[in-house]
């Protein structure tokens, strides 16, 4: 039956007492269709109508619909977390089914979002737990080394501590970017926007990894931004948004190649873009470019001691700014990642 309103559902229920009555009396006349017997069965029909109807319509108006509401209220101080205001007509029992389907769909999508939020817990556990393990056993294995003798060679003891230092030092750098992006999403570490000269800083980045650069032969340029291209950004944060991407584009596109960055005036914004021309990305690598430890070439990229979060800083920061992010790569042709922020009046 449809869920509907008290005296309906009575009116339901007296029609088919009424019938009930009519045929029963029917059949007890052994089919009789004398006059007499028709009024006594109308006139018992009409008062089996009228007392099935105002009994059912209490016991549901009184005991049900109480019910009802209650299951009403509670929905409403579970889905508001106050109760709700008072309805001095009760509600119609279509009302609360659509009310019951909707929260129902809530607790089911709520349920969902859970689940999801479960499993990214345990994958980022798991990350994190494995990119500390690396240089955890490294350090341990140099230091059981050095405990077991080589501390007294001199060709050894330098060399270990070197090493032993350099794992720890990846280590700082993992709980340092962690701690970032927990300031970043908890608003502890505010952004503070100011109006910028992109073209300077785009340059003074480019510098500073010139040489780092020139070691694998790779060209960085500052093209297309024209003389005091002016943003509205946090200095520092944007600082490390090009630096991280430049600092990628370094690390893993083929000695030779070349990395650029660009920014185009798209009405009251700017659109950045750093391209390089390096072995590209699979495309079911890229909706999850920015997830926090998420590798594309696992094995390469802890060998190169990233801690894994740089690109997940960099979305922070980028969004931060009211600004969003995306990457395009197409494989063996280069990667491009594209960003913006709002221009400076």
């Amino acid at each position: 039956m449809v869920p509907s309103s008290s005296f309906r559902i009575a009116l339901v229920v007296a029609c088919i007492s009424a019938l009930v009555a009519v045929v029963a009396i029917y059949f007890l006349s052994n089919g009789s269709g004398h006059d007499d017997h028709w009024r006594l069965a109308v006139g018992s029909a009409l008062a089996v109508f009228v007392g099935s109807w105002a009994i059912t319509y209490l016991v549901v108006d009184r005991y049900v619909k109480e019910r009802v509401d209650l299951i009403h209220r509670t929905m409403h101080e579970a889905r508001g977390g106050r109760p709700a205001l008072g309805n001095k007509n009760g509600h119609d029992l279509s009302a609360v089914d659509i009310e019951v389907s909707k929260w129902a769909e809530e607790k089911r999508s709520e349920i969902s979002e859970l689940r999801e939020r479960e499993r990214f817990r345990r994958e980022f556990i798991g990350n994190l737990a494995h990119e500390l393990r690396t240089p955890i056993f490294s350090i341990q294995g140099y230091i059981l080394t050095l405990l077991e003798g080589g501390l007294e060679d001199p060709k050894v003891n330098r060399s270990f501590l070197q090493r032993a230092s350099i794992g720890a030092e990846r280590m700082i750098r993992i709980v340092e970017d962690l701690d970032l992006i927990t300031q970043l999403e908890g608003g502890v570490l505010s952004i503070t926007p100011k109006r910028m000269d992109l073209r300077k800083l785009v340059s003074e980045i480019v510098d500073d990894l010139r040489i780092r650069a020139a070691e694998r032969k790779v060209v960085l340029r500052n093209d297309a931004i024209e003389e005091e291209f002016w943003v509205k950004g946090d200095r520092d944060r944007l600082a490390q948004v090009l630096s991280n991407l430049l600092v990628n584009a370094v690390r893993y596109i083929d000695e030779g190649g070349t990395c650029t960055v660009r920014a185009y005036d798209i009405g009251e914004q700017v659109l950045v873009e750093v391209a390089d021309d390096g072995p590209g990305i699979a495309e079911e690598h890229l909706p999850r470019l920015f997830e926090r430890f998420y590798r594309v070439g696992k094995s390469r990229a802890r060998n190169e001691g990233g801690s894994g979060l740089g690109l997940s800083i960099v979305k922070h920061i980028v969004e931060g700014h009211g600004g969003t992010i995306s990457a395009k790569s197409t494989e063996g042709k280069g990667t491009t990642f594209n960003f913006t922020l709002p221009k400076a009046g």
